[in-house]
């Protein structure tokens, strides 16, 4: 979609009220690392989050695969946004004990294949493990290594594929239902939302014809919307930012 067209959908957009701002973290706010603990901020993120949450009748949301804690921790943001980890499992808060079981056994199953490849991570999170293999050095072994961790798991559990990574859930929550629940609640006239990953199509999908999907980078995608690259939402949102003051 061009330029011209993703500004003449936020001047419609900003237009409404109220309204739910919303945006996956890594790859988006944070551009993607190989370390996850280092995925800090873009330059201007913050100071552009905290202008469109000050205007009126705007609810500005972080919609992310990590875990609550560590959304918080890595991001460093504050203010007064809604926060929704472990792909809507954590919403608002973190997740009841009732998984933890499963979600141990379930690292215990995947760790042996981890440790016997360089360069690949098992992260245990509060609802999922995931195994990331974009520090896998040889990337026919990376994409075995996936493969092996899907034959695996008990294949009742939630898979979630994304840009290197394989993370299983011991829920079926996920980004869309998470989206739409939290949209509902606040009884908004229009979500938008950025993503960058596989799992942030589930929250493309659930939008309709007046909210704004813009999908962030390369990939097949049912956004409406793309730019290139995390260095583009910090424009983008000033933009939006704006338009709404």
């Amino acid at each position: 979609m061009s330029s011209a067209g993703l500004d003449e959908a936020l001047a419609a957009f900003a237009a409404r009220r109220p309204l739910l701002v919303a945006s996956d973290y890594d790859g988006v706010l944070a551009p993607l690392v190989d370390d996850p603990s280092a995925a800090v901020p873009s330059p201007g993120i913050a100071e552009v989050l905290a202008r469109v949450a000050a205007a009126d009748g705007v609810t500005v949301a972080l919609v992310s695969g990590r875990g609550l804690e560590d959304l918080r921790r890595t991001s460093g943001l504050s203010g007064d946004f809604r926060w929704i980890g472990s792909h809507g499992a954590e919403f608002d808060g973190p997740l009841a004990g009732a998984d933890a079981g499963r979600r141990d056994e379930l690292a215990g199953a995947l760790a042996p294949l981890v440790e016997g490849t360089p360069g690949a991570r098992l992260e245990v999170k509060p609802a999922s493990v995931a195994v990331h293999v974009r520090q896998v050095a040889d990337r026919a072994r990376a994409a075995e290594l996936l493969e092996q961790a899907r034959r695996a798991v008990d294949p009742s559990l939630t898979l979630k594929p994304g840009k290197d990574v394989l993370e299983v859930a011991v829920t079926d929550a996920h980004k869309g239902a998470a989206l739409q629940r939290l949209a509902g609640e606040l009884g908004v006239a229009a979500t938008l939302y950025l993503g960058d990953d596989v799992t942030d199509e589930d929250a493309f999908r659930v939008l309709g014809p007046d909210d704004l999907t813009v999908k962030v980078g390369e990939g097949e995608t049912v956004a409406r919307h793309r730019v290139a690259g995390p260095e583009d939402v910090v424009g983008l949102l000033g933009a939006l930012a704006d338009r709404l003051g």
